[in-house]
């Protein structure tokens, strides 16, 4: 049916309506409408409440462990605590993402060295067994994400979330499809359904299957299920890279 049948029915269909039945008609339009926005900033402030909530509990428990880390990194080499990297967040907006330093200081110079050795087959993102620019602390910061703990100061500040994608770095975003770019229309988060269920072992393709999976199905629950599921998976080190 075309565009111009379309607007035809519509017009004889409201057009053999008393005015009453208009009235009616547009106010059950409307509210139907108003209660769909209701609903998604509802879940979206309930989204943001339990991050903000989430993390300043976990920055404040893990306040010694975080201290730790920080001091054996220094030792290490000396040089900075703290990684920032680029990321790509909601709607392609790009922000500073923390985390503790695991490879060298000159990693990022090295990283073209590499790109041609790299584990996963599209090419989209790089992941590397053995990659020689991960320091002695850097391993098992990375085997048990311990690196990404400063990341709850994103998600604090609003910039990630506990639960979505995980943020790509603009090098990876530049090659996505439209498909892959699914992946931006959320928060990008700490963790996800591929980091409970094999992380590093899981191609790029598969990645955006299972982030799309979960932005069709996200709610509240699912984020707390996901939460959970991420604490053994982290603690026995699945598909750490």
């Amino acid at each position: 049916m075309s565009d111009a049948q379309i607007n035809q029915l519509l017009i004889d269909r409201f057009g053999s309506m008393s005015p009453a039945a208009r009235i009616r008609c547009t106010f059950y339009s409307v509210l139907k409408a108003s209660m769909w926005k209701a609903a998604v900033a509802s879940g979206y402030f309930i989204k943001r409440l339990f991050d903000i909530f989430a993390s300043l509990i976990f920055l404040m428990l893990l306040s010694p462990l975080l201290t730790f880390l920080a001091l054996l990194i220094k030792l290490e080499d000396g040089g900075p605590i703290i990684f920032a990297q680029t990321r790509v967040g909601k709607f392609g907006k790009h922000f500073k993402m923390y985390k503790f330093r695991s490879m060298r200081i000159d990693a990022e110079q090295r990283l073209q060295e590499l790109l041609n050795q790299n584990g996963h087959a599209t090419g989209v993102t790089f992941k590397m067994k053995k990659d020689p620019r991960i320091t002695r602390v850097g391993k098992i910061l990375r085997k048990y994400s311990l690196d990404e703990l400063p990341q709850f100061v994103n998600v604090l500040k609003g910039e990630m979330s506990m639960v979505g994608p995980r943020p790509p770095v603009p090098r990876e975003v530049a090659l996505y499809t439209l498909k892959d770019r699914q992946r931006l229309a959320v928060t990008p988060g700490l963790t996800c359904f591929w980091q409970i269920g094999g992380r590093a072992n899981i191609d790029f393709p598969e990645q955006v299957q299972l982030d799309v999976q979960y932005i069709e199905s996200q709610s509240f629950w699912l984020d707390l299920w996901i939460c959970i599921k991420t604490i053994p998976a982290v603690v026995l080190g699945r598909g750490a890279c």
